[in-house]
C-alpha cells in the first residue's frame, strides 16, 4: 500500500511537530543527552578534577540511572556522595553513602565507602577549636563525631590493609582526644558555675570512656574539686590518689588539697 501525497505531507508535518515539542522539553545546552554512561562518567570525572562540581553531579546522577546494577553505577554513586559532601550537601552525601553501604555489602569499594562516611561526619574543629561563643556547651551535639569514629573503626577492623586504614586510625585518635577535651571543657564549664554534680558526671565520663586521652589528667582534678564541693571526701580522696598515681608530675597536683579553700582555680585574678 502506498501513501498519497497528502498523507506523506501530513506525516512529515507530524514528525516536525514532534521534534519541535521534544526540543521544548530539553534545554539547548543539555549536552548530556544521547551520551553513553561511559562517556558521561568520563566527562563527569573531568568536571570533578576541574572543580565543576554542579555539572559533575548532574552527569553522575544520570550515569547511576543508565548503568544501574553495574560496577560503573556503584562508582558513580560513590562519586556522587563525594560531590555532595564537597558542595556542602551533607545530608544528601550521607543518604547516598548509607544507601551504597546497605545495597553493596560485598562491593570492592566498600572500604572507601566506610572511609567516606567517616569523612562526611568528621569535624576537624572538635574539642576546644570550635566557636562556642554564646552557646550552652552542654547542648553541643557530638553525635557526628561519634558516627565518624564508628565508621573509621569499622573500616580498620574490616579492612586493616586498606590504603585508607592508616589515615582512619589517625583520625580516630584525633576524635577520641577531641571528644575527651570537649567533655573536660563542659565539666570545667559546670564547675565554674557551681553545678558540681554535673561537673563530676562529665569528668567521670572522660575518665571512663577516654582512658588513654591526655584530658584524663584534668578530668581527675575536676573530680577532686567537684567532690570536695559536694562534701564527698572519700570520692575526692580516691580521685586525688588516682591523679597522683597516674600523673605524678601533674601541674594540677599543686592545686590540690591545700588550694581547696583558696581562690577558685579557674580565676587568674
Amino acid at each position: 500500500m502506498t501513501c498519497s501525497p497528502w498523507s506523506r505531507a501530513a506525516a512529515a508535518a507530524l514528525v516536525a511537530a514532534s521534534l519541535a515539542l521534544a526540543g521544548c522539553g530539553t534545554t539547548s545546552g543539555d549536552d548530556l543527552a544521547g551520551k553513553t554512561a561511559e562517556k558521561l562518567y568520563a566527562d563527569a570525572k573531568e568536571d570533578m578534577e576541574s572543580g565543576g562540581y554542579d555539572r559533575a553531579i548532574k552527569a553522575m546522577e544520570r550515569v547511576e540511572g543508565l548503568a544501574a546494577g553495574t560496577l560503573l553505577a556503584q562508582q558513580a554513586q560513590l562519586d556522587l556522595a563525594w560531590l555532595y559532601w564537597k558542595t556542602a550537601e551533607k545530608a544528601q552525601a550521607l543518604t547516598t553513602i548509607e544507601r551504597f553501604i546497605k545495597l553493596n555489602p560485598s562491593s570492592p569499594g566498600l572500604d572507601y565507602a566506610l572511609y567516606l562516611r567517616g569523612m562526611i561526619n568528621f569535624n576537624d574543629e572538635l574539642g576546644l577549636l570550635g566557636n562556642w561563643a554564646g552557646q550552652d556547651l552542654s547542648e553541643r551535639d557530638q553525635r557526628a563525631s561519634r558516627d565518624a569514629f564508628q565508621a573509621f573503626k569499622q573500616l580498620v577492623e574490616q579492612f586493616p590493609q586498606s590504603k585508607y586504614a592508616d589515615d582512619a586510625r589517625y583520625r580516630m585518635d584525633y576524635i577520641v582526644n577531641s571528644l575527651a577535651a570537649y567533655e573536660v571543657h563542659v565539666a570545667r564549664y559546670y564547675l565554674r558555675r557551681g553545678a558540681y554534680l554535673a561537673a563530676a558526671n562529665r569528668a567521670q565520663t572522660t575518665v571512663a570512656e577516654f582512658q588513654e586521652s591526655p584530658a584524663v589528667e584534668e578530668a581527675l582534678y575536676i573530680l577532686t574539686q567537684a567532690y570536695d564541693k559536694l562534701d564527698l571526701p572519700q570520692l575526692r580522696d580516691d580521685a586525688d590518689r588516682v591523679l597522683r598515681q597516674n600523673f605524678p608530675n601533674s601541674v594540677f597536683i599543686a592545686e590540690g588539697a591545700g588550694a581547696r579553700n583558696k581562690r577558685p582555680w579557674w580565676k587568674l585574678f
